[in-house]
């Protein structure tokens, strides 16, 4: 029987999740993904004035120097943008800001202004980002201004997973804020996650068990960060047409990919699309999750049907 080692600690204002199946490996793996991690947000946190991100927004459309790092990142948001017609998109940094989500998530109470009428609009557009990789410089056009929070995060965690793996030798689960990424040797049985709008929750709490093996899982929600701004209740999730947090008729999203960013970016462009996602699920072959406001469910792909109650 596989023994299994964990740690949680926080990260990005969420809360991460580190298992490996060597006891012995858990305090190295935890040193390489702090050196992973801390280098991810000083690339692209949207609340540090010293990041990357924050330069290159107030940088006024200048063409600006970048690290190797912090243009994977760029390339990750922009990879994700055409892979959903723009359904995913990282220029939604203002709107973000003027929905309230102003500050690092863990700092949020309930604050931040509310947007008002004829303030909101569609966000700049992917296209306003030039980048040149090899040259490592970047521009923002159109007033467009970065947050990739979302494929960031989950590139973080299918990297740290990669590296712990090939570094250290042992199967490892790398949990970001529900955003889950697997390597190396699996253990007996597989990793068992529970799937469930908040990754945070109970263990008997709402949701459905599932087994990985390889690649990635990731579960977009907008019940889970959210806030309320002026009396109006608001989430992370914008939808670029219209610059406001999206009105869909799913609460929360879970795919399973090859990696955990394609699965983030899936889950993210599901919630945008709305009743149009579980066809484009099904036409990418990806499985999927989906629940409606009510609680109920759809799934696609060959997502395994819950597991049936004990006589």
């Amino acid at each position: 029987m596989t023994s299994l080692a964990k740690d949680t600690f926080q990260v990005f204002g969420t809360t991460a999740v580190l298992l490996v199946t060597d006891p012995a490996a858990l305090a190295d793996a935890r040193a390489a993904a702090d050196a992973e991690l801390a280098a991810v947000d000083r690339a692209c946190s949207r609340f540090r004035p010293d990041s990357e991100l924050s330069m290159l927004n107030t940088a006024h459309g200048e063409v600006t120097e970048v690290s190797g790092l912090f243009a994977t990142l760029i390339s990750q948001a922009l990879r994700a943008a055409e892979l959903t017609a723009g359904a995913v998109d990282p220029t939604c940094g203002q709107a973000l800001a003027a929905a309230g989500y102003d500050r690092d998530f863990g700092e949020l109470r309930g604050g931040g202004p509310a947007v008002h009428p004829g303030q909101a609009g569609p966000v700049p557009g992917w296209r306003s980002v030039w980048l040149d990789v090899d040259g490592r410089r970047a521009r923002l056009d159109n007033g467009a201004q970065l947050d990739l929070g979302s494929t960031a995060k989950a590139w973080a965690a299918d990297r740290c997973a990669v590296l712990v793996a090939t570094t250290l030798g042992c199967g490892v689960l790398v949990s970001l804020g529900g955003d889950i990424a697997v390597a190396g040797p699996v253990p007996d049985g597989g990793w068992q996650v529970k799937v469930t709008d908040d990754h945070s929750a109970a263990d008997d709490d709402a949701g459905q068990a599932v087994t990985i093996r390889s690649g990635g899982l990731a579960t977009s929600s907008t019940t889970v960060r959210a806030w309320t701004a002026a009396g109006r209740p608001m989430h992370h999730l914008i939808d670029p047409a219209t610059g406001e947090p999206a009105d869909s008729c799913w609460r929360t999203v879970s795919v399973a990919a090859a990696t955990c960013t394609d699965a983030n970016i899936a889950s993210t462009a599901a919630i945008i699309k709305g009743a149009a996602a579980p066809s484009w699920l099904g036409d990418a072959r990806l499985p999927a999750r989906l629940v409606r406001h009510d609680g109920s469910a759809v799934t696609t792909a060959g997502w395994p049907a819950p597991a049936s109650p004990p006589p």
